[in-house]
Protein backbone atom coordinates (compact mmCIF):
# COMPACT_ATOMS: atom_id res chain seq x y z
CA UNK A 1 0.00 0.00 0.00
CA UNK A 2 1.75 3.39 -0.88
CA UNK A 3 1.40 6.01 1.23
CA UNK A 4 1.95 10.00 0.90
CA UNK A 5 5.53 11.36 1.19
CA UNK A 6 4.08 13.45 3.86
CA UNK A 7 2.32 11.69 5.79
CA UNK A 8 5.41 9.32 6.03
CA UNK A 9 7.78 12.22 6.93
CA UNK A 10 5.44 12.99 9.49
CA UNK A 11 6.05 9.88 11.13
CA UNK A 12 8.91 8.26 10.34
CA UNK A 13 11.44 10.50 11.91
CA UNK A 14 15.48 11.34 12.28
CA UNK A 15 16.20 8.70 14.80
CA UNK A 16 12.95 6.91 15.13
CA UNK A 17 9.13 6.24 14.27
CA UNK A 18 6.53 7.95 16.21
CA UNK A 19 3.27 9.22 15.62
CA UNK A 20 -1.16 9.37 17.06
CA UNK A 21 -2.33 5.89 17.23
CA UNK A 22 -5.54 5.62 14.34
CA UNK A 23 -4.30 8.48 12.68
CA UNK A 24 -1.12 8.49 11.50
CA UNK A 25 0.19 5.23 13.03
CA UNK A 26 -2.09 2.15 12.51
CA UNK A 27 -1.32 -2.07 12.15
CA UNK A 28 -0.83 -1.85 8.58
CA UNK A 29 1.38 1.07 8.55
CA UNK A 30 3.74 -1.15 10.66
CA UNK A 31 3.20 -4.41 8.71
CA UNK A 32 5.09 -1.70 6.01
CA UNK A 33 7.51 -0.71 8.32
CA UNK A 34 8.57 -4.37 9.63
CA UNK A 35 8.42 -5.74 5.87
CA UNK A 36 10.60 -2.66 4.66
CA UNK A 37 13.23 -3.28 7.62
CA UNK A 38 13.13 -6.87 7.11
CA UNK A 39 14.15 -6.70 3.72
CA UNK A 40 16.89 -4.17 4.75
CA UNK A 41 17.94 -7.01 7.07
CA UNK A 42 18.44 -9.61 4.54
CA UNK A 43 19.77 -7.45 1.82
CA UNK A 44 22.85 -6.09 4.23
CA UNK A 45 23.34 -8.09 6.96
CA UNK A 46 23.32 -11.64 8.08
CA UNK A 47 20.60 -11.95 10.48
CA UNK A 48 18.01 -14.16 9.70
CA UNK A 49 15.54 -13.40 12.73
CA UNK A 50 14.60 -9.74 14.48
CA UNK A 51 13.41 -9.75 18.38
CA UNK A 52 10.34 -7.09 19.42
CA UNK A 53 9.61 -6.01 22.20
CA UNK A 54 7.37 -3.30 23.12
CA UNK A 55 5.75 -1.26 26.37
CA UNK A 56 2.46 -1.22 28.12
CA UNK A 57 0.35 1.68 26.14
CA UNK A 58 -2.42 -0.12 24.67
CA UNK A 59 -1.85 -0.49 21.22
CA UNK A 60 1.20 -1.65 21.93
CA UNK A 61 0.70 -5.46 21.56
CA UNK A 62 -0.86 -5.05 18.52
CA UNK A 63 1.23 -3.07 16.48
CA UNK A 64 3.95 -4.92 17.66
CA UNK A 65 1.94 -7.97 16.32
CA UNK A 66 1.69 -6.43 13.33
CA UNK A 67 4.90 -5.32 12.59
CA UNK A 68 6.34 -9.03 13.58
CA UNK A 69 3.71 -10.04 10.73
CA UNK A 70 6.05 -7.66 8.10
CA UNK A 71 8.78 -9.15 8.96
CA UNK A 72 8.28 -12.94 8.59
CA UNK A 73 6.15 -12.47 5.40
CA UNK A 74 9.67 -11.10 4.18
CA UNK A 75 11.30 -14.83 5.36
CA UNK A 76 12.86 -13.90 8.62
CA UNK A 77 12.19 -15.13 12.16
CA UNK A 78 10.50 -13.23 15.02
CA UNK A 79 11.75 -13.31 18.59
CA UNK A 80 8.90 -11.85 20.84
CA UNK A 81 10.39 -10.55 23.99
CA UNK A 82 6.87 -9.03 25.33
CA UNK A 83 6.81 -6.17 27.81
CA UNK A 84 10.25 -4.81 27.58
CA UNK A 85 12.18 -1.16 28.41
CA UNK A 86 13.58 -0.54 26.22
CA UNK A 87 17.39 -1.03 26.89
CA UNK A 88 15.72 -4.43 27.57
CA UNK A 89 15.54 -4.32 23.93
CA UNK A 90 19.10 -3.70 23.57
CA UNK A 91 19.85 -6.50 25.51
CA UNK A 92 18.15 -8.42 23.56
CA UNK A 93 19.25 -7.73 20.49
CA UNK A 94 22.95 -7.76 22.01
CA UNK A 95 22.48 -11.34 23.62
CA UNK A 96 20.64 -12.46 20.67
CA UNK A 97 22.99 -10.75 17.88
CA UNK A 98 19.65 -9.59 16.20
CA UNK A 99 18.42 -6.52 14.94
CA UNK A 100 15.69 -4.82 17.00
CA UNK A 101 12.61 -3.43 17.20
CA UNK A 102 11.13 -1.55 20.45
CA UNK A 103 7.43 -0.20 20.36
CA UNK A 104 7.09 2.63 22.70
CA UNK A 105 6.54 6.42 22.51
CA UNK A 106 8.82 6.69 25.34
CA UNK A 107 7.79 9.67 27.26
CA UNK A 108 5.43 10.74 24.95
CA UNK A 109 1.21 11.13 25.66
CA UNK A 110 -0.51 8.16 25.62
CA UNK A 111 -2.76 8.69 22.08
CA UNK A 112 1.09 8.18 20.72
CA UNK A 113 3.39 5.30 20.00
CA UNK A 114 6.13 4.84 17.93
CA UNK A 115 9.36 2.26 17.23
CA UNK A 116 12.94 2.57 18.16
CA UNK A 117 14.83 0.09 15.57
CA UNK A 118 18.43 -1.46 16.04
CA UNK A 119 21.05 -3.28 13.96
CA UNK A 120 22.17 -6.55 16.03
CA UNK A 121 24.27 -5.66 18.65
CA UNK A 122 21.65 -2.46 19.74
CA UNK A 123 23.67 -0.05 16.91
CA UNK A 124 21.43 2.51 16.14
CA UNK A 125 19.32 2.63 13.00
CA UNK A 126 19.11 6.35 11.50
CA UNK A 127 17.59 8.54 8.62
CA UNK A 128 21.23 7.36 7.31
CA UNK A 129 21.52 3.83 8.35
CA UNK A 130 17.89 2.98 6.94
CA UNK A 131 15.01 4.25 7.85
CA UNK A 132 15.32 6.61 4.50
CA UNK A 133 15.37 3.55 3.02
CA UNK A 134 12.18 2.69 4.80
CA UNK A 135 10.38 5.66 4.47
CA UNK A 136 10.76 5.23 0.54
CA UNK A 137 9.78 1.56 0.76
CA UNK A 138 6.38 2.35 2.99
CA UNK A 139 5.41 5.77 -0.04
CA UNK A 140 6.04 3.38 -3.00
CA UNK A 141 4.65 -0.09 -1.60
CA UNK A 142 7.28 -2.79 -0.15
CA UNK A 143 7.69 -5.10 -2.65
CA UNK A 144 6.19 -9.04 -2.09
CA UNK A 145 8.55 -11.31 -0.66
CA UNK A 146 8.65 -14.79 -2.96
CA UNK A 147 10.43 -16.85 -0.61
CA UNK A 148 8.78 -19.33 2.69
CA UNK A 149 7.68 -17.11 5.67
CA UNK A 150 9.87 -16.90 8.77
CA UNK A 151 8.42 -17.96 12.04
CA UNK A 152 7.86 -16.45 15.57
CA UNK A 153 8.57 -17.42 19.19
CA UNK A 154 8.72 -15.94 22.09
CA UNK A 155 11.35 -15.72 24.80
CA UNK A 156 11.15 -13.38 28.14
CA UNK A 157 14.79 -12.38 28.77
CA UNK A 158 13.52 -10.32 31.76
CA UNK A 159 15.66 -12.71 34.46
CA UNK A 160 18.95 -12.33 32.41
CA UNK A 161 18.35 -8.87 31.85
CA UNK A 162 18.87 -7.90 35.62
CA UNK A 163 21.36 -9.85 36.15
CA UNK A 164 23.23 -8.82 33.25
CA UNK A 165 23.26 -5.50 34.27
CA UNK A 166 23.70 -6.12 38.06
CA UNK A 167 26.77 -8.09 36.84
CA UNK A 168 28.40 -4.43 34.62
CA UNK A 169 28.42 -3.09 38.35
CA UNK A 170 30.35 -3.84 41.50
CA UNK A 171 27.88 -4.49 43.92
CA UNK A 172 29.79 -6.71 46.46
CA UNK A 173 30.09 -3.61 49.00
CA UNK A 174 26.04 -3.00 48.94
CA UNK A 175 24.80 -1.92 52.23
CA UNK A 176 21.15 -1.97 52.81
CA UNK A 177 19.81 1.45 51.70
CA UNK A 178 16.18 2.81 51.25
CA UNK A 179 15.25 3.71 47.78
CA UNK A 180 12.23 5.43 46.34
CA UNK A 181 10.61 4.94 42.72
CA UNK A 182 8.82 6.59 40.71
CA UNK A 183 8.02 4.75 37.56
CA UNK A 184 5.66 6.69 35.83
CA UNK A 185 3.14 3.67 35.31
CA UNK A 186 6.10 2.80 32.99
CA UNK A 187 8.29 0.17 31.96
CA UNK A 188 10.24 0.88 35.11
CA UNK A 189 7.38 -0.79 37.19
CA UNK A 190 8.57 -4.08 34.90
CA UNK A 191 12.80 -3.87 35.39
CA UNK A 192 13.23 -2.55 38.97
CA UNK A 193 11.64 -5.61 41.09
CA UNK A 194 13.49 -7.87 38.93
CA UNK A 195 17.04 -5.76 38.56
CA UNK A 196 16.61 -5.11 43.07
CA UNK A 197 15.26 -7.87 44.00
CA UNK A 198 18.38 -9.76 44.97
CA UNK A 199 19.83 -6.05 46.22
CA UNK A 200 19.79 -5.21 50.11
CA UNK A 201 17.30 -2.70 49.29
CA UNK A 202 14.11 -1.42 50.78
CA UNK A 203 11.88 -0.48 47.69
CA UNK A 204 9.37 2.40 48.40
CA UNK A 205 7.44 2.01 44.86
CA UNK A 206 5.41 5.22 43.35
CA UNK A 207 3.65 4.38 40.31
CA UNK A 208 4.53 1.03 39.57
CA UNK A 209 1.42 -0.12 38.01
CA UNK A 210 1.72 -0.40 34.47
CA UNK A 211 -0.84 2.06 32.91
CA UNK A 212 -0.24 3.28 29.49
CA UNK A 213 -2.68 6.38 30.17
CA UNK A 214 -0.11 7.91 32.84
CA UNK A 215 -2.71 8.39 34.79
CA UNK A 216 -0.59 10.51 37.80
CA UNK A 217 1.55 12.50 35.70
CA UNK A 218 3.31 12.40 32.42
CA UNK A 219 6.44 9.87 32.55
CA UNK A 220 8.71 12.56 31.73
CA UNK A 221 10.99 13.03 34.21
CA UNK A 222 12.73 15.74 32.38
CA UNK A 223 10.14 17.94 33.44
CA UNK A 224 10.60 19.26 36.99
CA UNK A 225 6.67 19.32 37.61
CA UNK A 226 6.96 15.17 36.84
CA UNK A 227 9.51 14.76 39.68
CA UNK A 228 7.58 16.68 42.45
CA UNK A 229 5.66 13.06 43.46
CA UNK A 230 8.85 11.56 44.06
CA UNK A 231 10.85 14.48 45.87
CA UNK A 232 7.98 14.52 48.68
CA UNK A 233 7.95 10.69 48.85
CA UNK A 234 11.70 10.79 49.60
CA UNK A 235 11.43 13.46 52.71
CA UNK A 236 8.36 11.57 53.93
CA UNK A 237 9.52 7.96 53.64
CA UNK A 238 13.13 8.73 55.43
CA UNK A 239 14.86 7.07 51.93
CA UNK A 240 18.41 7.68 51.39
CA UNK A 241 17.41 8.47 47.19
CA UNK A 242 14.98 8.74 44.67
CA UNK A 243 15.30 7.39 41.20
CA UNK A 244 12.47 8.18 38.81
CA UNK A 245 12.27 6.46 35.39
CA UNK A 246 10.76 7.83 31.77
CA UNK A 247 7.77 5.84 29.72
CA UNK A 248 10.13 3.07 28.34
CA UNK A 249 12.48 3.56 31.50
CA UNK A 250 15.70 4.16 29.28
CA UNK A 251 16.58 7.72 30.98
CA UNK A 252 16.79 7.96 35.21
CA UNK A 253 16.76 10.69 37.13
CA UNK A 254 17.94 11.08 40.88
CA UNK A 255 16.70 13.00 43.43
CA UNK A 256 18.94 12.83 47.17
CA UNK A 257 17.62 12.75 50.32
CA UNK A 258 16.49 16.11 50.74
CA UNK A 259 14.24 15.36 48.11
CA UNK A 260 16.75 17.73 45.73
CA UNK A 261 17.36 17.03 41.97
CA UNK A 262 20.94 15.96 41.16
CA UNK A 263 21.19 16.54 37.67
CA UNK A 264 22.38 14.48 34.53
CA UNK A 265 25.63 16.20 34.31
CA UNK A 266 26.32 15.56 38.11
CA UNK A 267 25.26 12.05 37.48
CA UNK A 268 27.65 11.58 34.16
CA UNK A 269 30.50 12.87 36.23
CA UNK A 270 30.22 10.42 39.15
CA UNK A 271 29.37 7.66 36.37
CA UNK A 272 33.03 8.51 34.21
CA UNK A 273 34.90 8.69 37.52
CA UNK A 274 33.70 5.33 38.23
CA UNK A 275 34.42 3.97 34.57
CA UNK A 276 37.68 5.63 34.69
CA UNK A 277 38.47 3.83 38.19
CA UNK A 278 38.54 0.66 36.45
CA UNK A 279 39.98 1.83 33.00
CA UNK A 280 42.45 4.54 34.19
CA UNK A 281 43.15 6.82 30.74
CA UNK A 282 39.84 5.88 29.02
CA UNK A 283 37.38 7.46 26.76
CA UNK A 284 34.44 9.61 28.45
CA UNK A 285 31.91 11.00 25.59
CA UNK A 286 29.87 14.03 26.81
CA UNK A 287 27.39 16.62 24.75
CA UNK A 288 28.27 20.39 24.10
CA UNK A 289 25.75 21.11 26.34
CA UNK A 290 26.22 18.71 29.80
CA UNK A 291 28.39 20.67 32.16
CA UNK A 292 31.81 21.88 32.24
CA UNK A 293 32.22 19.80 35.28
CA UNK A 294 31.90 16.77 33.35
CA UNK A 295 35.27 17.29 30.73
CA UNK A 296 37.09 18.79 33.48
CA UNK A 297 36.89 16.25 36.24
CA UNK A 298 37.71 13.71 33.14
CA UNK A 299 40.88 15.72 32.79
CA UNK A 300 41.48 15.80 36.31
CA UNK A 301 41.48 11.82 36.47
CA UNK A 302 43.83 11.25 33.38
CA UNK A 303 40.79 10.37 31.18
CA UNK A 304 40.21 11.98 27.46
CA UNK A 305 37.17 13.90 27.37
CA UNK A 306 35.73 13.78 23.71
CA UNK A 307 32.63 16.59 22.92
CA UNK A 308 29.61 15.42 20.85
CA UNK A 309 26.65 16.81 19.33
CA UNK A 310 23.14 16.53 21.39
CA UNK A 311 21.26 13.24 20.31
CA UNK A 312 21.69 9.75 21.11
CA UNK A 313 23.15 8.68 17.22
CA UNK A 314 25.87 11.30 17.51
CA UNK A 315 26.60 9.65 20.94
CA UNK A 316 26.86 5.93 20.00
CA UNK A 317 28.71 6.65 16.47
CA UNK A 318 31.25 8.88 18.94
CA UNK A 319 31.39 5.55 21.30
CA UNK A 320 31.83 3.29 18.23
CA UNK A 321 34.75 5.46 17.02
CA UNK A 322 36.55 6.54 20.30
CA UNK A 323 35.85 2.65 22.37
CA UNK A 324 34.76 5.28 24.91
CA UNK A 325 33.79 3.67 28.24
CA UNK A 326 30.73 5.69 28.81
CA UNK A 327 28.88 8.89 27.41
CA UNK A 328 26.48 11.06 29.22
CA UNK A 329 23.57 13.52 28.06
CA UNK A 330 22.34 16.35 29.87
CA UNK A 331 18.97 14.77 29.04
CA UNK A 332 19.57 11.92 31.93
CA UNK A 333 20.68 9.57 28.94
CA UNK A 334 23.40 7.07 29.81
CA UNK A 335 25.63 5.34 27.23
CA UNK A 336 27.78 2.42 28.45
CA UNK A 337 30.53 0.42 26.34
CA UNK A 338 30.16 -2.81 28.11
CA UNK A 339 26.25 -2.60 27.02
CA UNK A 340 26.79 -2.67 23.11
CA UNK A 341 27.08 1.58 23.69
CA UNK A 342 24.00 1.25 24.35
CA UNK A 343 21.90 3.36 26.95
CA UNK A 344 20.99 2.06 29.90
CA UNK A 345 18.94 4.57 32.74
CA UNK A 346 18.95 1.18 34.66
CA UNK A 347 23.03 0.98 34.71
CA UNK A 348 22.99 4.43 35.78
CA UNK A 349 21.39 3.89 38.53
CA UNK A 350 22.85 1.16 39.98
CA UNK A 351 26.09 3.13 39.90
CA UNK A 352 24.88 5.71 41.71
CA UNK A 353 23.11 3.43 44.85
CA UNK A 354 26.98 1.41 44.31
CA UNK A 355 29.11 5.20 44.69
CA UNK A 356 25.91 5.78 47.21
CA UNK A 357 26.27 2.21 49.37
CA UNK A 358 30.77 2.60 49.59
CA UNK A 359 29.67 6.34 50.92
CA UNK A 360 29.84 6.73 54.63
CA UNK A 361 27.46 10.25 54.13
CA UNK A 362 24.54 11.16 52.72
CA UNK A 363 23.86 11.22 48.35
CA UNK A 364 23.79 15.21 48.89
CA UNK A 365 27.19 14.56 50.18
CA UNK A 366 28.53 12.68 47.94
CA UNK A 367 27.68 14.95 44.97
CA UNK A 368 28.69 18.12 46.23
CA UNK A 369 31.99 18.00 44.44
CA UNK A 370 30.19 16.96 41.05
CA UNK A 371 28.09 20.74 41.08
CA UNK A 372 31.08 23.27 40.26
CA UNK A 373 28.71 25.60 38.11
CA UNK A 374 24.60 26.78 37.79
CA UNK A 375 22.79 26.02 34.89
CA UNK A 376 19.54 27.16 33.46
CA UNK A 377 18.15 23.98 31.96
CA UNK A 378 16.92 24.40 28.49
CA UNK A 379 14.90 27.12 27.55
CA UNK A 380 12.60 27.41 23.90
CA UNK A 381 12.19 30.49 22.72
CA UNK A 382 9.33 30.38 19.43
CA UNK A 383 10.72 32.72 16.49
CA UNK A 384 10.41 32.81 13.05
CA UNK A 385 13.82 32.90 12.11
CA UNK A 386 16.01 31.02 14.35
CA UNK A 387 19.12 31.80 12.41
CA UNK A 388 18.70 35.69 12.22
CA UNK A 389 17.78 35.54 16.15
CA UNK A 390 21.01 33.25 16.59
CA UNK A 391 23.64 35.77 14.76
CA UNK A 392 22.07 38.26 16.54
CA UNK A 393 23.22 37.22 19.76
CA UNK A 394 26.82 36.24 18.74
CA UNK A 395 26.93 39.98 17.61
CA UNK A 396 25.37 41.17 20.91
CA UNK A 397 28.22 39.31 22.69
CA UNK A 398 30.73 39.71 20.31
CA UNK A 399 32.64 42.04 22.17
CA UNK A 400 32.90 39.80 25.36
CA UNK A 401 33.47 36.59 23.99
CA UNK A 402 36.33 34.33 23.86
CA UNK A 403 35.56 31.93 21.66
CA UNK A 404 32.72 30.73 19.35
CA UNK A 405 32.17 27.42 17.58
CA UNK A 406 29.08 25.60 15.69
CA UNK A 407 29.58 22.06 16.50
CA UNK A 408 26.06 22.11 17.11
CA UNK A 409 23.96 25.27 17.20
CA UNK A 410 26.21 28.09 18.35
CA UNK A 411 28.19 27.76 21.67
CA UNK A 412 29.74 31.10 23.12
CA UNK A 413 32.45 30.99 25.60
CA UNK A 414 32.45 34.23 28.14
CA UNK A 415 34.94 34.95 30.44
CA UNK A 416 35.05 33.29 34.11
CA UNK A 417 34.01 29.66 33.15
CA UNK A 418 30.83 31.19 31.81
CA UNK A 419 29.17 29.36 28.28
CA UNK A 420 25.75 29.74 26.29
CA UNK A 421 24.75 27.41 23.58
CA UNK A 422 21.96 28.26 20.97
CA UNK A 423 20.04 25.64 19.27
CA UNK A 424 17.34 25.58 16.50
CA UNK A 425 14.88 22.86 17.19
CA UNK A 426 14.63 20.19 13.70
CA UNK A 427 10.77 19.90 14.06
CA UNK A 428 9.85 23.28 15.75
CA UNK A 429 10.26 27.39 15.13
CA UNK A 430 11.82 27.39 18.40
CA UNK A 431 15.25 28.27 19.51
CA UNK A 432 16.75 26.14 23.02
CA UNK A 433 19.09 28.25 25.13
CA UNK A 434 21.53 26.78 27.93
CA UNK A 435 22.98 28.73 29.78
CA UNK A 436 25.97 27.78 32.31
CA UNK A 437 28.11 29.96 35.11
CA UNK A 438 29.68 29.87 38.51
CA UNK A 439 26.40 31.66 40.26
CA UNK A 440 22.93 31.72 40.36
CA UNK A 441 22.58 35.26 40.09
CA UNK A 442 25.52 35.23 36.81
CA UNK A 443 22.86 32.88 35.29
CA UNK A 444 19.96 34.31 35.71
CA UNK A 445 21.21 37.54 34.44
CA UNK A 446 22.93 35.95 31.20
CA UNK A 447 19.78 34.55 30.53
CA UNK A 448 17.73 37.57 30.91
CA UNK A 449 20.15 39.53 28.55
CA UNK A 450 20.53 36.97 25.79
CA UNK A 451 16.79 36.09 25.81
CA UNK A 452 15.91 39.82 25.38
CA UNK A 453 17.84 39.12 22.46
CA UNK A 454 16.20 35.96 20.98
CA UNK A 455 12.46 37.82 21.61
CA UNK A 456 13.22 40.86 20.49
Amino acid sequence: MARSAESVAAVIKAYDVRGVVGTQIDEEFVREVGASFARLVRDDSAATRVVIGHDMRESSPTLAGAFAEGVVAQGLDVVLIGLASTDQLYFASGILDAPGAMFTASHNPAEYNGIKLCWAGAKPVGQQTGLGTISTDVIEGVPAYDGAHGTITEQDVLEQYASFVRGLVDLSQMRPLKVAVDAGNGMGGHTVPATFGPLPIDLVPLYFELDGTFPNHEANPLDPANLVDLQRLVVESGADVGLAFDGDADRCFVVDERGGLVTPSAVTALVAARELGKEPGATIIHNLITSRVVPELVAELGGKPVRTRVGHSFIKQQMAETGAVFGGEHSAHYYFRDFWGADSGMLAALHVLAALAGHDGSLSDLMASYNRYEASGEINSTVSDAAERTEAVVDAFADRTRSVDRLDGVTVELPGHTWFNLRASNTEPLLRLNVEAPTRAEVDALVEEILAVVRA
